[in-house]
């Protein structure tokens, strides 16, 4: 029996678990930034992320002006060439890629300018900023975003430590019509205490629309197989993610 089964048979769990089969955050295509490095690690990371029930995934490379110069054409590309690999192997998932884009200048002219940006299911753009200070242009870029017609999904909110103020501040930003991406493994204390904290905050408010694995390697799964077993990832699993929505788009 395997992890998937046994998580589905646990009698640890109150809440019963629902399957999340479809992941829109990884970093699972070789070489394009500090995700995996061959494709041999992508598709054993596959594997595993097969047996714990993923059906979908969604991987974003990094685009960052100053350090990952990742283009649409290479990412596509480079998805197209792993899920190659895959078929060759008999491994049945279906691979998309769109990309993560840091809040930078370079990302602000690409929206100024009308450039096409990577996205997936209903034009959903997946952006990141820094995580220690605060992008005086934040309401911008979400509001130009939004004037180039897609809908911006904040991705680990409860990992930006200028939020942790507050949970106030996680609720302004939430009431500009975005929605918010959780790392799962934040709900073990994988990347801090106060990402843990807050990501709790987000989950007994009902403000997570997406859930993510974020994987850039084994370690990422290593853990995501013992958070997943914890009663915060039943109940976050049984509140209204859209991630299941995009298995069939």
């Amino acid at each position: 029996m395997g992890f998937f089964s046994n998580l589905f048979s646990s009698s640890k769990n109150q809440v019963p678990v629902q399957p999340i089969l479809v992941d829109i955050h990884s970093h699972l295509l070789p070489g394009l930034d500090d995700g995996v490095k061959t494709f041999e690690e992508s598709i054993w990371i596959i594997k595993e992320l097969i047996d714990l029930g993923y059906k979908k995934l969604i991987t974003t490379p990094h685009i960052m002006g100053d350090f990952y110069k990742n283009t649409p054409d290479l990412i596509l590309k480079k998805c197209e060439e792993l899920q190659s690999r895959l078929n060759e192997e008999g491994i049945n998932i279906e691979i998309q890629a769109a990309a993560e884009y840091y809040l930078d200048e370079t990302f602000i002219s690409k929206l100024k300018n009308g450039e096409q940006l990577l996205t997936f299911g209903d034009n959903y753009l997946l952006f990141e900023t820094s995580y220690l200070n605060e992008p005086s242009n934040l309401f911008e870029a979400i509001a130009l975003i939004k004037q180039n017609g897609y809908w911006p999904i904040l991705a680990h909110p409860e990992r930006y430590q200028y939020l942790y103020r507050s949970i106030e501040k996680f609720e302004a930003l939430y009431d500009q019509q975005l929605s918010f991406q959780l790392n799962i493994n934040s709900l073990s204390g994988y990347y801090s205490k106060p990402a843990q904290v807050y990501a709790q905050k987000l989950l007994d408010k009902n403000m997570i629309n997406f859930v993510g694995t974020d994987t850039h390697h084994i370690k990422h799964i290593e853990s995501l197989k013992k958070t997943m077993l914890l009663p915060q990832y039943a109940i976050l699993t049984n509140q209204q993610l859209f991630n299941n929505s995009l298995l069939s788009v």
